[in-house]
């Protein structure tokens, strides 16, 4: 019972980090089309940054506290390019520069999603198999 647990928390803990990246992604589509003004777009992203890269952190040490090494190794890349972005000072999307930066930005959602969504097909295999071994 207690793997099944594990692998439903992690489930609820990617797909709220789904939920977020796919937020930006809609943030940054809607300055493509002109719905909104860079300025508000810009903030928006902003504030769901830190939010996303601080639960990459917990999800990472949540696979590493509870003994799924393969997950956490597999969670690796995106912290470590979550880290990097952070410590380069290039996490923030800026006002002046969305323009010139909205296709590359939207590219890295989509990997990030990418990267998520096979994370959950993961999850999802490994919770369903907890939950059918425990029949």
């Amino acid at each position: 019972m207690g793997d099944l647990l594990d692998w439903l928390i992690s489930f609820l803990f990617l797909v709220t980090l789904l939920i977020i990246v796919i937020y930006q992604l809609t943030c940054l589509a809607d300055l493509e089309f002109d719905r909104r003004n860079p300025y508000d777009s810009s903030t928006r992203i902003n504030r769901m940054i830190l939010p996303e890269f601080g639960l990459q952190g917990l999800l990472c040490l949540y696979y590493v506290l509870t003994g799924h090494w393969f997950m956490a190794v597999l969670s690796l890349p995106h912290l470590f390019y979550n880290i990097r972005l952070y410590v380069n000072k290039e996490h923030l999307a800026d006002v002046t520069e969305i323009y010139n930066t909205n296709k590359w930005e939207q590219k890295k959602r989509v990997y990030k999603i990418a990267h998520i969504a096979l994370s959950i097909f993961i999850t999802s295999f490994w919770l369903i198999h907890s939950a059918l071994g425990d029949i």
